[in-house]
């Protein structure tokens, strides 16, 4: 049981040091420093920074007691090793472990760890402590693989199971005394700021061909340059763009979402359309004018972040086609709500009062939950047009109500009709250009008229 953090952390270093010694004989750290020495094949160095002693929660070391004490390797792994070594307190923990998914089941329950089964068939159970989750997965090699989907094998060897990552800085694992585990230079490319596949890019692509997408996405997060693409590793991507059409498409906007709010986007585009990539996932047919909206609206994103709909349909020239798209994508229907109302009004709308026409759209919306969702659609335009200014005074800008409403007229004897709903409809757009001054009165007095007339 965990009785406090520090005697846990104690009794976990101390059994860690007693099964990790024989890895640590012998090997330097000046292994690991990207200067002083060429990482080996299988080296260790111990981590000692702040961010991986955060990741040390006492949940996280409730979830790994039972597997040390019943001498089972667990190592943290996957993007929290990346993160932890970049210096990013990482949002999510991983762990791996040489245990089986029958093994963790009753060590879980032995130990009173509330577990879900999330992937048992790829050996993966989510461990919830204290409103904390968990995944833990065990060792695995791929027995078979399609392109989209992989039968594994569970094996005790943290090698084969780096073996089938997909990039190199992906394959790491760190131990929980702060041993960093490295089979395949990948600390290297971190500090290198290179991404480069495990092995042969193409083996890897056919495993999984989401890598391509992955690929990119990585080297809009990692790369320090726009272009400076490995041209084996762009090779092999355009050899295998057309599996992507084997990949479902919620699967590939959760990539290209990532890809169009990273670095480079751009540049990743035009290498995407270029090698085939774009064509097979199904993005708009390349066009000069549409690559140089992109890139617009992707600059305007780096002064002011944007969705990645909004970025998306920079792509497409019209409302319609925004919708078609957001179809195809199976887009979530608050993301194709926006994708359309940018892509509708997008071109700036000229009047003496800039925010006036925006101002308008959003006062005619029909009740306040609708109101409140087409203001904040009217900032993401703004934004995305580069009227950042206008976008804050939007953001602080209290929306007038419209002071009129069916009863006033059924009052003054309007009944209802085709004649009530234009008579409220002409009410409001007085009050409109009045910009929302026309009180009350004045609207019923203007009512009686248009009543009579």
């Amino acid at each position: 049981m965990l009785v406090t953090n520090s005697n846990l952390i104690f009794s976990l270093h101390d059994l860690l040091r007693r099964t990790t010694s024989r890895h640590l004989l012998g090997i330097s750290r000046d292994l690991f420093h990207p200067v002083r020495g060429k990482m080996s094949y299988n080296a260790v160095e111990t981590l000692d920074s702040p961010e991986f002693k955060n990741v040390l929660s006492p949940e996280l070391l409730t979830v790994a007691e039972p597997f040390l004490q019943n001498g089972y390797d667990v190592r943290i792994v996957g993007g929290a090793v990346r993160d932890i070594l970049l210096g990013i307190q990482p949002k999510d923990v991983d762990l791996g472990t040489n245990a089986t998914p029958e093994k963790m089941i009753h060590l879980f329950k032995q130990h009173n760890i509330h577990f879900i089964e999330t992937g048992l068939s790829h050996g993966t159970i989510t461990a919830h402590v204290n409103k904390q989750d968990f995944e833990v997965t065990t060792l695995r090699t791929d027995a078979e693989t399609d392109g989209r989907h992989a039968k594994v094998d569970f094996t005790q060897n943290w090698k084969l199971d780096a073996e089938r990552r997909d990039l190199t800085f992906n394959a790491m694992s760190l131990g929980l005394d702060g041993s960093l585990y490295d089979y395949f230079g990948g600390r290297e490319d971190l500090f290198n700021r290179r991404v480069r596949f495990v092995g042969d890019p193409q083996l890897r692509i056919k495993e999984d061909y989401l890598r391509i997408l992955r690929y990119f996405r990585f080297y809009g997060r990692i790369a320090l340059k726009e272009d400076n693409h490995d041209q084996t590793t762009l090779n092999a991507i355009r050899q295998c763009a057309e599996g992507l059409k084997k990949i479902a498409v919620e699967r590939i906007w959760i990539e290209v979402s990532k890809i169009l709010t990273g670095n480079y986007t751009p540049s990743i585009l035009r290498h995407m359309y270029e090698l085939n990539v774009s064509q097979c996932i199904g993005l708009p047919t390349y066009s000069k004018e549409s690559m140089q909206e992109l890139t617009r609206a992707w600059r305007e994103h780096n002064i002011h972040p944007l969705q990645p709909e909004t970025l998306l349909c920079s792509l497409v020239n019209n409302a319609q086609e925004a919708e078609d798209l957001a179809r195809q994508w199976k887009l979530s229907n608050a993301e194709k709500a926006l994708g359309k109302f940018v892509t509708e009004h997008r071109i700036p709308k000229p009047h003496e009062h800039v925010l006036k026409p925006y101002q308008d759209i959003i006062v005619s919306a029909p009740n306040e939950k609708v109101r409140s969702l087409i203001k904040s659609h009217v900032l993401e335009l703004l934004h995305y047009q580069g009227k950042h200014d206008h976008a804050q005074e939007i953001n602080t800008w209290c929306i007038p109500v419209f002071p009129i409403t069916g009863g006033h007229l059924k009052k003054l004897g309007v009944k209802p009709g085709p004649e009530f709903g234009k008579i409220l409809g002409k009410l409001k757009e007085i009050w409109k250009e009045s910009y929302y001054t026309a009180s009350e009165a004045d609207l019923l007095e203007k009512a009686k008229s248009l009543k009579t007339g």
